[in-house]
């Protein structure tokens, strides 16, 4: 079954160390992803694209230099794309996603865990899904390297990227019962 993403109820955020010791947080505002489950309502299929000129930290100088070719390089690279290539079942509602993620043109297996959310149907009358993943990567893997050593021997960005994508979707075909086959 396809799914349509719900953007006004959907999210991916990063965090990533400052200076060693802080965090600093911050999302991709324009984005996409295609779901599909089989007709036990599991995942069966994700890709998602992200507008990397999307990236917003909270701090305009700080995002623009996320956009700039030390990192993204939003204007030469304008989307970072997952494609999964492989879903493997955890324990119920658990999964662990496996695929290509191209950042800068570089493109590497990635690979998250998924929980999912049995579908429910909304005030409105429409089938929802919705599922919450994390995971984590390395962003000199795909060749995010610009770095500044601190007084202190401490880089200025951590290496390890952890992010979270929360996601509903709404049924692109209604069925007849909530989770029927």
């Amino acid at each position: 079954m396809k799914w349509n993403l719900d953007p006004a109820h959907s999210s991916i955020d990063f965090s990533v160390r400052h200076m060693g010791f802080a965090s600093v947080r911050g999302r991709f505002r324009s984005f996409a992803v295609d779901v599909e489950t089989d007709e036990q309502n599991l995942p069966s299929r994700v890709e998602a694209t992200i507008d990397a000129a999307s990236i917003d930290s909270g701090e305009a100088q700080r995002d623009g230099h996320l956009r700039s070719a030390d990192f993204l390089d939003a204007g030469r690279f304008p989307e970072i794309r997952f494609t999964g290539t492989r879903i493997d079942a955890l324990d119920a509602g658990r999964f662990r996603v496996t695929g290509d993620l191209t950042v800068r043109g570089a493109t590497r297996p990635a690979s998250f865990e998924v929980e999912v959310r049995e579908p429910i149907r909304d005030p409105f009358g429409n089938v929802r899904i919705a599922g919450e993943g994390k995971g984590k990567i390395r962003r000199k893997d795909w060749g995010l390297t610009w770095n500044q050593v601190l007084e202190a021997g401490a880089l200025l960005v951590g290496d390890e990227i952890a992010f979270t994508v929360d996601i509903q979707a709404i049924a692109a075909e209604d069925r007849e019962a909530v989770g029927a086959s």
